[in-house]
């Protein structure tokens, strides 16, 4: 097989076409006038001549242009873009030589360049891994640390920009006010404590901490909170434990305390004045109805208020959750290490006890009953009951007198801890226990309600326990102009919708619409916005085919409306990112008037900013842009609003340096370079 031309063979062999053609050209007009010489006279046949050897050259160099523009103008550039892909972005796999065969060697010899550059990359990553190695545990241990701090933490900015919040932070402030990274702490809180409490530091010169009392935005939560200056400038750490339900639990102290006071003093009241008239002598029946009369309404508020109080005191203890299972093991340990034989059975539930107490309070009576009665053998059975359970002890012998059972609550059940008696233990559990003989053989037992137990059920939603972060934050400069910020510097949201067809003036409307956040550079894992859309109208089967979405699984979701209004709050002050973003504005600002809001951010196109990189002639769509970058969109990801708004953000971090790599660094930058392909796409900064 002979061997292909070299890049300078190639080179020499497009001039030595263009002296051929052109000398053929001239040759051919020479001809032509020869031929008309004699007909038309000298000089017009030479002017003949001239003219058609110089339309002849002109069409061999336009079509030699072409070639060259084809085979070597046009492959420079992919070899460039490709090139830059694997310096600036980090794309893997080697280049596509088959696309530059024309280059001659260039090609082999830039896929041998790319091909050492992603070893040296693979060696310096190896080496950067084991070295960081230590670091990364380090940092993970913190993290889990931070994570399991059962106070929601804020680490601010001096502008009140938050660069780090932890997972009770999101499940404190709730649904209505979840934080961001880079966004302002009053999205999420009410402004004016959080101002004091930090001017109040400064002002002090932040020697101290400061007390707050601060309710979220949305007013639903009312938290404590406790702010304290960094040592490196007017940033902040901010903790926040919700009160509401504390405040909630004092007020309806206060109110049965106030209920109480006034419910027994007016009978009682009456009650002494009766008793004074029957001093005096003056007896008779009507004094004597009365007198029976308010001790029977004393009696009946008594017993009506000490049951709420009963009822509303469970509310002011916290008491932990024990599976009935795990208790039931507590009390066969301290069965066997008393010497005494246990059965027992207990129902899936999860109480809400001290299980240390309840074991200790029921081993101790058990006890006393072999000590007494001489029984070495019992059953414990713990079951539903309503609300609660109900926890049985029974033995085969005596029952427990009342006046034994209230003696043994009398007495410590530790005796270390004198005040912690059986009588205490039920008092803390807002509960009773009474002794009974066991229903159809001889025997006793004892039962013991609990108020509290529900059934295990599926397993419920894990507890958040995440830290977003980016120390990095508390340091950035934020008085530039948006045309002046660095592309790597601003904070965007990356979104994609999904839609019942492709005519928003004509009625179609969103069915899916999700966005990601990126913040100084990288995408935020846990920051990110996906719902289902009730669109209002059927979706059309041609568009189920498209993205999955049928009318049942939209059937409960939002509205348009509301959809759009909590997206925007999602994006608000972001520059937002789209794949052909005028196709997905164009549904997002036709509702603005019914919303009440403007979709006015700042807008960019990765399809611009991929002719920018790559030039108009190549495919700009997402899966060929993915693969020219490196992005692996999963099959069961594609078509879908999040999957997309994924892999976009991933195409716009890779973008960025083969941006910077050739000047384009602000976002005034791209913009000028973007109205540059208005034939392709429209700008929608304009």
């Amino acid at each position: 097989m002979a061997e292909r031309p070299s890049l300078r063979q190639r080179l020499l062999l497009f001039f030595a076409a263009i002296l051929a053609g052109s000398l053929v050209a001239i040759a051919g007009g020479l001809w032509l006038g020869h031929a008309r010489l004699a007909a038309t006279g000298s000089a017009s046949a030479f002017v003949l001549a001239g003219a058609v050897a110089a339309f002849g050259i002109a069409g061999i160099v336009t079509w030699v242009w072409l070639i060259f523009d084809e085979h070597v103008g046009r492959a420079l550039a992919r070899l460039a873009a490709a090139m830059r892909a694997q310096a600036h972005a980090g794309a893997d796999g080697p280049l596509d030589v088959a696309a530059v065969r024309h280059l001659g060697d260039l090609g082999p010899a830039a896929a041998a360049l790319a091909a050492a550059l992603a070893e040296t990359r693979a060696a310096l990553a190896d080496a950067v891994a084991r070295e960081t190695g230590r670091l990364a545990a380090e940092k993970a241990r913190l993290e889990t640390l931070l994570a399991d701090i059962p106070a929601g933490v804020f680490l601010c900015s001096g502008g009140h920009q938050i660069a780090f919040y932890n997972g009770p932070a999101v499940e404190i402030l709730g649904p209505g006010a979840a934080p961001g990274l880079n966004r302002s702490l009053f999205d999420s809180l009410r402004e004016a404590p959080v101002r004091h409490a930090h001017e109040r530091l400064l002002a002090r010169g932040g020697a101290e901490a400061a007390d707050l009392l601060v309710a979220t935005a949305d007013g639903a939560r009312l938290l404590s909170g406790r702010m304290r200056l960094l040592d490196a400038g007017p940033g902040y750490v901010l903790t926040l434990r919700d009160v509401t339900a504390d405040l909630a639990a004092h007020a309806g102290r206060d109110r049965l305390l106030d209920d109480i006071f006034d419910r027994i003093r007016r009978p009682a009241a009456n009650l002494q004045t009766v008793i004074e008239v029957m001093q005096d002598g003056a007896e008779d029946r009507a004094l004597t109805s009365a007198l029976l009369e308010e001790v029977g309404t004393l009696a009946r508020a008594i017993n009506e208020l000490g049951a709420r109080y009963d009822e509303e005191r469970a509310a002011w203890i916290s008491l932990p959750q024990v599976r009935a299972s795990d208790l039931v093991d507590g009390l066969r340990a301290r069965f066997e290490a008393s010497g005494l034989a246990l059965t027992a059975s207990a129902e899936d539930l999860v109480l809400r006890c001290d299980g240390f107490e309840i074991v200790t309070l029921v081993a101790t009576l058990a006890t006393e009953i072999a000590r007494t009665g001489g029984v070495r053998a019992f059953a414990v059975s713990l079951a539903a009951d309503g609300a609660g359970a109900i926890l049985d002890l029974d033995w085969q012998g005596q029952p427990v007198p009342v006046s034994a059972l209230e003696g043994w609550l009398a007495l410590p059940l530790d005796p270390s801890v004198p005040g912690v008696t059986g009588r205490s233990v039920l008092g803390s559990h807002a509960t009773e226990c009474w002794p009974e003989s066991r229903p159809g053989s001889e025997g006793g037992r004892i039962r013991l309600p609990l108020r509290k137990a529900r059934r295990i059920g599926p397993a419920a939603a894990p507890i958040l326990r995440r830290v977003t972060y980016d120390f990095e934050l508390l340091f950035k400069a934020r008085d530039r102009a948006l045309a002046e910020t660095s592309l790597a510097d601003l904070t965007c949201v990356v979104f994609d919708t999904e839609t019942t067809g492709l005519l928003p003036d004509e009625g179609d409307e969103i069915v899916q619409i999700a966005g990601v956040r990126i913040v100084n550079g990288r995408r935020v894992a846990g920051e990110v916005f996906d719902t289902l859309v009730a669109p209002g109208r059927p979706i059309p089967p041609k568009s189920t085919a498209v993205h999955g979405i049928t009318d049942a699984m939209v059937a409960g979701s939002p509205t348009v409306p509301e959809a759009l209004a909590r997206f925007h709050r999602f994006a608000e002050g972001a520059v937002l990112i789209a794949h052909n973003a005028p196709f997905d504005m164009a549904f997002l600002r036709r509702r603005e008037a019914e919303i009440g809001v403007r979709f006015d951010h700042p807008v960019l196109d990765t399809v611009l900013l991929s002719a920018v990189v790559y030039g108009q002639t190549e495919s700009h769509s997402l899966d060929a842009l993915s693969e020219r970058l490196g992005i692996l969109i999963p099959e069961d990801a594609r078509h879908t609003a999040l999957g997309d708004a994924i892999a976009t953000a991933e195409a716009f971090l890779k973008l960025v340096p083969m941006l910077a790599g050739r000047g384009i660094v602000t976002f005034g930058d791209v913009l000028g370079e973007v109205r540059k392909h208005g034939r392709l796409l429209r700008d929608l900064n304009a």
